[in-house]
């Protein structure tokens, strides 16, 4: 397992990387494979009065589960432990997917069936993924749940995916607004509500 110092040198550049990034410090499945993780068996009726994530009222439930990840519609109660997903609009490009105010990416090689990123090492050093830890939900304002997912890294962490896509801030975005990664090599773009790429018809 890398160690913390690893992680505040790599520590991307906006206030919010200490959470997302805390999610490379546990592993994200039981093995340390890149796999996606498996589509959870349909839970019997009585497992959909699951706990909710601190902060958030206790009877709201899930709009969808993939493993050990819960998926909320909406924006997350004040002090929830939560990766916030909602959407921005940007004149030349449409509607694109931010998460904590910051635009989210996808990028050409990776796959999204099966969900795989093909960005490691000095790529991820430059589109550094989304990533979520076990003591996290998501919440999705704007985005359908049933398109939220996450797969594993090959380092163990926790990579969300919408609509298969694996996706990806820019290190270069400083502030709510910046889409600077939109068309970077004809390969990378600002993801969609729906997955797509944005600004691409």
């Amino acid at each position: 397992m890398l160690s913390t110092k690893h992680f505040q040198r790599a520590a991307l550049p906006f206030a919010a990387a200490s959470v997302i990034l805390a999610g490379v410090l546990s592993a994200c499945g039981s093995s340390g494979t890149a796999k996606p993780a498996p589509a959870p068996a349909p839970a019997p009726a009585a497992a959909t009065s699951a706990v909710a994530p601190a902060g958030a009222p206790q009877s709201q439930v899930p709009a969808k589960t993939q493993g050990w990840l819960k998926i909320y519609r909406g924006t997350a109660p004040t002090g929830a432990n939560a990766v916030q997903l909602a959407i921005a609009d940007n004149n030349a490009v449409g509607q694109y997917v931010t998460a904590t105010d910051r635009a989210v990416y996808r990028f050409d090689k990776d796959t999204n069936n099966p969900p795989t990123s093909n960005c490691a090492g000095e790529c991820a050093t430059t589109w550094p993924p989304l990533l979520v830890q076990r003591e996290q939900a998501v919440y999705a304002a704007g985005v359908d749940p049933q398109l939220i997912g996450f797969i594993e890294r090959a380092d163990g962490a926790c990579q969300i995916t919408i609509a298969g896509w694996p996706v990806y801030f820019f290190a270069k975005d400083q502030k709510p607004g910046d889409l600077l990664g939109q068309g970077v090599g004809k390969v990378w773009h600002a993801v969609t509500p729906a997955g797509g790429k944005a600004g691409v018809k």
